[in-house]
């Protein structure tokens, strides 16, 4: 586990950018200046007594990478820094640490709502397999704050789940007055932070009580790993989150977390040029006449687009949803492959945050487990087109997508 309470004092004035490359754990006694990979399961320890007191954790030290690895904490370091937070703990997926935040806090009878906006594998786990076990959950709109204040259950309601903006129809939501409903209902709100990363946004500084990030996506970059983490109070980390990372084992490996780390060193300066490539191309695809609608928070024509300015920085981020004309969904679904398929330069993935620009289908990839009735709630048609935009040139984008749009009939 992270605590920046024990950071040198001197990070306290450094800016984010700084954080970014800088702050992690002390050097080795060799004194490498990039961080060190300790692959390693175990750890020696030189006496029955002191090992007996650190596995009590009643003295510090290393003892099992499950439980905590030097790399790992230099990854949760950073992100906490860059966060703004107390601490942060590391997970093997973004999935897995909101499994992990769930079964810590929650228990049969508890209750969550939830933003019926959010990435579909979350709309999974909390509205089918935590039902199992007695935890219900509402899913309600994501822009409507009077429904999440009406879904509110005094006596049951410990969670507040939002995404924002959501995936894929980026959406946003107004956390500061989430935060304050959270807060008046004894509850506390969570706030997944993967597409903006708190380069545009830091949801603890509008009042959020816990931020989640899958580090798979920007924070790695590249698309390389696997990683996860929440960041929040080192008591919450420390009492809750801890045991049940050690317990079940949804700990992030450090050649994952060294990855990420890494890639961290570099996530201000490509999350703002991945954001204005993308308000360019958003501009550009709203005209074209084979689109017949546009979601991108940058653009004026974005529903909460004058809320998105205020919370991101400015920002807009640097993923975007559009859909194709048609008439039926088999018709939208057709030409909506037909774009995807006449791609030759971007990536058909289901992943983003990538350096390399990424197209996907939503209906059929992040949201094609859940029913149609539950897609159709969540804005999720079949000519929907989702694009993580990268680094490439923008004109090769362009291009490479006019190969699909001038060509559908």
């Amino acid at each position: 586990m992270s605590n920046t309470t024990d950071r040198d004092p001197l990070a306290a004035g450094l800016h984010p950018q700084t954080l970014a490359v800088r702050e992690a754990m002390p050097a080795s006694q060799y004194g490498e200046n990039s961080e060190a990979l300790f692959l390693t399961s175990c750890y020696r320890q030189p006496d029955s007594e002191t090992c007996a007191a650190r596995f009590a954790a009643t003295q510090p030290g290393y003892t099992y990478t499950r439980t905590s690895n030097p790399t790992v904490e230099s990854f949760e370091r950073r992100l906490a820094a860059l966060e703004g937070s107390e601490a942060a703990i590391g997970t093997s997926s973004g999935m897995a640490a909101i499994l992990m935040l769930c079964l810590a806090l929650l228990k049969a009878g508890d209750h969550v709502v939830c933003s019926r906006s959010v990435f579909g594998s979350t709309i999974g786990l909390l509205g089918k397999e935590f039902a199992k076990f007695g935890v219900e959950t509402t899913f309600v709109a994501q822009t409507d704050l009077q429904a999440w204040r009406a879904a509110i259950r005094p006596e049951a309601t410990r969670l507040l789940f939002a995404e924002t903006p959501t995936n894929p129809l980026t959406e946003v939501c107004d956390i500061r007055a989430l935060a304050d409903l959270a807060r008046n209902a004894h509850a506390q709100l969570v706030v997944d932070n993967t597409f903006c990363t708190p380069v545009l946004q830091r949801p603890l500084e509008l009042g959020a009580d816990m931020v989640m990030h899958s580090g798979t996506k920007f924070l790695d970059g590249q698309g390389r790993v696997l990683a996860g983490a929440v960041c929040c109070t080192a008591q919450l980390v420390r009492e809750q989150f801890m045991p049940m990372v050690r317990t079940a084992g949804m700990a992030l490996s450090p050649f994952n977390a060294w990855v990420v780390l890494k890639g961290m060193e570099t996530l201000a300066l490509r999350v703002k040029a991945q954001s204005e490539q993308a308000l360019q191309l958003a501009s550009w695809l709203q005209q074209h006449p084979a689109v017949s609608s546009l979601h991108y928070p940058g653009l004026p024509s974005h529903p909460q687009h004058q809320l998105a300015m205020r919370q991101q920085s400015g920002a807009g981020g640097s993923v975007l949803a559009f859909t194709v004309k048609g008439h039926t969904p088999e018709e939208l679904r057709r030409n909506a492959f037909h774009v995807i398929d006449s791609t030759r330069l971007l990536t058909i993935a289901a992943n983003l945050g990538d350096t390399k620009t990424i197209i996907t289908h939503p209906a059929s990839t992040s949201h094609g487990r859940l029913s149609e009735e539950v897609r159709q709630a969540a804005g999720i048609t079949q000519g929907l087109i989702r694009i993580a935009v990268g680094l490439e040139h923008l004109d090769d984008i362009k291009a490479d997508l006019l190969r699909g749009l001038d060509t559908l009939k």
